[in-house]
């Protein structure tokens, strides 16, 4: 019973990710489309594009994340399921690290510019 409630809840939350990476794909090609007929910047338009893109693909992500680990470690935790596991985590954690250095030009613990220690 246990078993089944944790399958169910891990298998929930990878949906909740999957939704949250296709709802926020369209939204971010609404709104490129959207300023697109506005006729701003292109360069402008591209790089809002990919931000907003990139955002909700790293949300979705740690939904994923969240799942796997719930469910290798809470359904089956065998040595070949934990090694899958830190497999899989390893690959979206780099994916999320490309994908802030995308976004925000900086790696993720490096203080924004202009930023000071204190503030």
């Amino acid at each position: 019973m246990f078993s089944q409630s944790v399958h169910w809840t891990a298998r929930g939350i990878e949906i909740v990710g999957i939704a949250i990476i296709v709802a926020g794909a369209a939204a971010a090609l609404v709104g490129y489309i959207r300023e697109t007929l506005r006729r701003t910047d292109k360069e402008q338009r591209v790089a809002e594009f990919r931000s907003d893109l990139g955002r909700t693909i790293l949300l979705g992500l740690e939904f994923l994340v969240a799942a796997d680990i719930i469910a290798t470690v809470a359904i089956e935790p065998t040595l070949e399921s934990l090694a899958v596991l830190a497999g899989i985590v390893l690959i979206r954690t780099f994916l999320s690290f490309s994908l802030e250095v995308e976004i925000e030009g900086r790696w993720p613990w490096q203080r924004p510019a202009g930023q000071e220690r204190g503030d």
